[in-house]
């Protein structure tokens, strides 16, 4: 769910990006609505909007959110002050290889992994397992972080079709993935360990 929340402000951007552009009123002022500075404000409102509200219902962000955020609001405040998308097009790759860096030091730093701490609250799975996921986390990180590097800067006339529906098609193959290897290993997990709470 967590995931898909992040997709919010990312959906809004790609709805005013697509609108032709057009000039509205807006309480006397003239605003320009369409194309990808407007779908840049509204990125940058929309995630202190969604992750505002986050944090009033929950009192706490996650720290993955917190990095979307503070990337929205820096990428697309340069893409705004400087009126150049290029810095837009660096927030996905910047952000996918921060969060494998995460998952990467887990690895060396710390009593757990990244992917024990994430789920190990709500599942039971042998070492081994959790390695292997933290892992595949890593490189489902580099490789989203690769593609859409390449798709912004190989094939600009796609790029935000690509950041909203190529991200989001990744991330649903991905955790599809992620469930079927897990169902595979829960049954002997659960008949084998003891459930510990963490």
């Amino acid at each position: 769910m967590k995931q898909f929340i992040d997709f919010i402000p990312l959906l809004l951007f790609f709805i005013v990006y697509k609108l032709d552009p057009r000039t509205v009123d807006v309480a006397g002022h003239e605003l320009t609505a369409g194309g990808i500075y407007s779908a840049t404000a509204m990125l940058i409102i929309s995630s202190l909007v969604v992750y505002g509200a986050l944090f009033i219902k929950q009192r706490k962000l996650e720290k993955s959110q917190w990095l979307t955020l503070v990337a929205c609001l820096v990428f697309g405040s340069l893409t705004l002050a400087f009126h150049s998308e290029t810095f837009l097009k660096w927030k996905a790759p910047v952000v996918n290889w921060l969060f494998a860096l995460a998952f990467i030091g887990s690895h060396f730093i710390g009593d757990r992994l990244l992917i024990k701490r994430i789920m190990g609250h709500a599942l039971t799975l042998p070492d081994p397992v959790w390695t292997r996921l933290n892992i595949a986390w890593i490189g489902f990180f580099l490789f989203c972080g690769a593609a859409n590097l390449f798709v912004a800067f190989t094939f600009q006339s796609i790029w935000v079709d690509f950041k909203v529906f190529g991200s989001l098609g990744m991330t649903v193959l991905f955790l599809v993935g992620q469930g079927i290897y897990l169902s595979r290993h829960l049954h002997d997990a659960d008949t084998t360990t003891p459930k510990t709470e963490d």
